[in-house]
């Protein structure tokens, strides 16, 4: 057993079993949807939504875990002797920060850190997959914070769409200018920066985007995910474009889960990333 425990929320998208394997806790989020509330789940699970997502003009919304949720994790790994690391979403997306800090008081405790990762999806996973690994290596919980504080700054996060009908319906696009936009074959391109998701270009047309999206990554990368919703077929493209750029950088595929997809919709991709 670690000395330090790793905890994170649904939106790092991590799969059951490397969270089983290496004794990761993983607090879900809740998606509200057609009156039915539910925990996000995990990578592989997410079609059902999507498809309710589509067939629907319903729009979810979405709810951070409880308090009582974090501390049901922390109290058992604080009475095995554990210290805790919780790294969750951006607290520019989600109150969940918030309720694991307060799940902190609950506790009583300084063993206990919480780290704000100024992220979600695949970036939020490299980071809780390194944090656990430096636990694994002996580190102490002081050492794992800075370190992870550090590599939060070295990684970005950019996204588009397949349509402009989620942007729309989640109230970030206007209707007019879906509808001109969508005219137009207008596709946004969608970053993550210092933790809140803002509009830096908008191209003509789905391979234009991807192209600007590779020309931002820089040349010293060291990890990229493509992060899809029901698109695996151009992710897999698109892997294998950034294979042959970046030769020295690990190079995956992941999905993203309604917390974070409802708002992009089904044949979004994204580009995460870090240095």
């Amino acid at each position: 057993m670690a000395r330090v425990k790793i905890v994170t929320d649904s939106t790092a998208y991590i799969t059951k079993e490397y969270l089983n394997t290496n004794d990761i806790a993983s607090v879900p989020l809740s998606v509200i949807f057609q009156g039915t509330v539910t925990n996000e789940g995990f990578p592989g699970e997410f079609d059902s939504f999507y498809e309710k997502l589509k067939a629907s003009e319903d729009f979810p919304t979405t709810s951070q875990p409880s308090i009582q949720a974090f501390y049901n994790v922390f109290k058992p790994a604080l009475d095995n002797g554990q210290e805790v690391i919780a790294i969750v979403i951006s607290s520019k997306l989600s109150g969940t920060y918030n309720s694991a800090m307060a799940a902190v008081q609950m506790c009583e405790t300084d063993r206990v850190t919480v780290i704000d990762s100024e992220a979600a999806g695949p970036n939020l996973k490299f980071l809780v997959e390194q944090a656990n690994q430096l636990s694994l290596d002996g580190k102490s919980r002081d050492e794992i914070v800075d370190l992870i504080n550090k590599e939060k700054k070295n990684m970005r996060i950019n996204l588009t769409v397949g349509t402009l009908e989620y942007l729309k319906r989640g109230g970030r696009l206007g209707s007019t200018q879906a509808f001109i936009g969508t005219l137009l074959s207008i596709k946004p391109i969608i970053a993550l920066i210092d933790g809140k998701l803002e509009p830096i270009d908008k191209v003509r047309g789905k391979s234009k985007a991807i192209e600007a999206m590779i020309s931002n990554i820089p040349q010293e990368v060291k990890r990229i995910s493509i992060a899809q919703i029901q698109n695996l077929e151009e992710a897999e493209e698109v892997k294998n474009i950034l294979q042959d750029k970046f030769p020295n950088a690990e190079v995956t595929l992941s999905e993203l889960g309604p917390v974070v997809g409802s708002h992009l919709g089904p044949k979004a991709l994204g580009i995460c990333y870090r240095w």
